[in-house]
């Protein structure tokens, strides 16, 4: 069973909120405006594997290519220009390139180009036939990026072996995939896509680093990214902005940062990016930890300071800890640099211990709030609406 929560929304229309790069706090954690002086995501395709992209919003204007719909029969090319009233893909979208114009969110790659696939509505997400195909096809049309922000899906073996097969497939034509971990604050075993192997699986930290409490956590883990308060264009009326959080965002911004990576390293493979970003991310302890894998993305580690070691190009650096974990029936070995160097997201405070989620899963649309739009405070109650609970795939939205 699928299940949506919807919430009350507060926001002005777009063109009288105030500058939304200024509510993108892990920007400035991440030392974004740095990180763009360096690279920017030019020449990297990212393939949004979601509920379809609205290319006429400002953000994406010019960065969203001919794709494909998986979804819906009769196909399509996974682009909704008349308009996307569920705008989950879209928002993935704008987390990875948006490019902040006519003051809206700015992505963490904002050069890189967007291939949108739709594998989902806004009820049905992570069926097994779409999701897979779209995965080849991804990879197929030029996408070194997959980013599929879903998560929660259970499959029997005969799905399980398809996601494999897919991902697999994905993996040896040297493209990343990131994939939301899900949003049930519970231990996750099972839930497909982000525990297939090679799948890089993320989970969401909150505004103090620390992994959130709707994350979902397990060894399967990989990397944490910003989950929370992660600014978009509102579900109901795309004029409008809302704030979200869920393992969603986290996925889209560790993709992002991917594409980032790879812009400034173009002759490199998708496993020397991906060690990269495993080597530099922020923990404290031992790794993997099965609430924040091996620490939070920290692309300025890599960009602005040099670290990092590439190493062998044909080597897949989480599968081979993996391999290694299973073997001597232990946790992986650490391959990160000592945990006293930076924090979460990029700054340069300490690593943050991680959290222990402690709540089920959170809304993922809420009220954003437009600080300085009026003089006065103006007190707004956000009252939730309902959980709609819609009969389909046992998948949750991440």
């Amino acid at each position: 069973m699928t299940t949506a929560v919807a919430m009350l929304t507060v926001a002005v229309p777009a063109a009288q909120a105030e500058d939304m790069r200024g509510r993108q706090w892990y920007l400035d954690a991440m030392k974004a405006d740095e990180l763009w002086k360096v690279a920017t995501g030019k020449g990297v395709t990212v393939a949004v594997l979601d509920t379809g992209v609205d290319s006429t919003v400002s953000e994406l204007r010019g960065k969203v290519l001919p794709g494909r719909n998986f979804y819906d029969e009769g196909g399509g090319t996974g682009r909704t220009d008349n308009g996307d009233t569920e705008r989950h893909g879209t928002n993935m979208a704008i987390a990875v390139a948006g490019s902040g114009l006519d003051g809206g969110v700015k992505g963490i790659a904002p050069d890189a180009k967007i291939l949108p696939i739709k594998i989902a509505d806004s009820f049905t997400f992570g069926l097994v036939n779409p999701t897979t195909n779209a995965i080849r096809y991804a990879v197929d049309n030029g996408a070194r990026v997959i980013n599929i922000s879903f998560g929660g899906g259970r499959a029997d073996e005969q799905e399980a072996r398809k996601w494999q097969a897919a991902v697999d497939y994905a993996v040896g034509k040297g493209a990343l995939i990131f994939a939301a971990s899900g949003n049930t604050g519970l231990e996750a075993q099972d839930d497909y896509p982000s525990v297939a192997r090679g799948v890089v699986a993320v989970g969401a930290l909150d505004t103090k680093g620390k992994a959130a409490e709707f994350s979902n956590y397990g060894a399967h883990l990989a990397l944490a990214a910003p989950g929370v308060d992660i600014p978009g264009r509102c579900s109901d009326d795309k004029s409008k902005y809302c704030a979200f959080d869920g393992t969603s965002g986290a996925s889209a911004i560790a993709s992002g940062s991917a594409a980032l990576i790879w812009s400034a390293h173009p002759d490199w493979t998708a496993n020397q990016v991906l060690r990269v970003m495993m080597e530099t991310a922020g923990h404290v302890g031992k790794v993997p930890d099965k609430y924040i894998g091996y620490g939070s993305i920290r692309p300025a580690q890599i960009l602005l300071e040099g670290k990092g070691n590439p190493g062998a190009p044909d080597v897949n650096p989480l599968l081979a800890a993996q391999n290694q974990a299973q073997q001597s029936q232990s946790p992986a070995p650490q391959t990160s640099p000592s945990p006293d160097s930076t924090g979460a997201s990029g700054t340069n405070g300490p690593a943050q211990e991680p959290k222990k989620p402690e709540s089920a899963a959170r809304p993922e649309e809420s009220g954003f709030p437009l600080w300085g739009i009026a003089a006065g405070a103006v007190a707004i109650v956000a009252v939730i609406v309902g959980v709609v609970v819609a009969a389909g795939r046992r998948n949750r939205r991440a």
